[in-house]
């Protein structure tokens, strides 16, 4: 004896018991949760300008990968990641670290992409953004630099004033002169 399942599409399925089992009982649980999609951003030249903004980012986002394509700075400087809330960006209160080899920074103004502030180093590479509920936000990157001289990683926490709708991507004033920048969310 088999049991039919009829799926909400009008197609089905038949299930049966083995055929050893007496009596066969099966406890159907509703799904619960929402369906996010991957939402890509739209890719911007990091080739002017000081700082690159991703704005009106959902309240249901859990989680944002910000990738680098030959990222750099014309008078060299760190990449940094900063979040922000409808009130704007912050930039203070994150606490995050880079390293490449032997050389290691630390930031408490945004999240650090790189250790290595030169204006040879073209930068490729992610940034994964997360949440761990109540607007705190945990990071954590990798990235190579063009000259293939070392490999960043990075890891940071920051928690927001409110819920996150925005991202930016900045060299702290320096001028972006190659690349490209965009964002995933989900």
């Amino acid at each position: 004896m088999g049991v039919k399942l009829v799926t909400t599409s009008g197609g089905s399925v038949e299930v049966n018991p083995p055929a050893t089992a007496s009596n066969f009982t099966q406890t159907l649980v509703p799904v619960t949760g929402t369906l996010a999609p991957l939402v890509s951003g739209t890719s911007v030249a990091s080739t002017s300008g000081t700082s690159i903004d991703f704005t009106s980012i959902p309240s249901w986002v859990k989680r944002i990968t910000v990738m680098f394509n030959g990222v750099s700075f014309g008078t060299g400087s760190n990449i940094l990641v900063q979040l922000g809330t409808a009130s704007g960006v912050e930039a203070t209160g994150y606490s995050s670290t880079s390293s490449s080899g032997t050389t290691v920074a630390n930031s408490t103004t945004a999240f650090l992409n790189d250790s290595v502030a030169s204006t040879s180093t073209a930068q490729t590479g992610i940034m994964i953004i997360s949440t761990l509920g109540s607007n705190v936000w945990v990071a954590s990157g990798t990235s190579g630099l063009g000259n293939a001289t070392a490999v960043n990683v990075s890891a940071g926490t920051k928690t927001l004033a409110g819920v996150l709708d925005r991202v930016r991507i900045t060299g702290n004033g320096a001028s972006f002169d190659a690349g490209s920048i965009n964002i995933l969310y989900e």
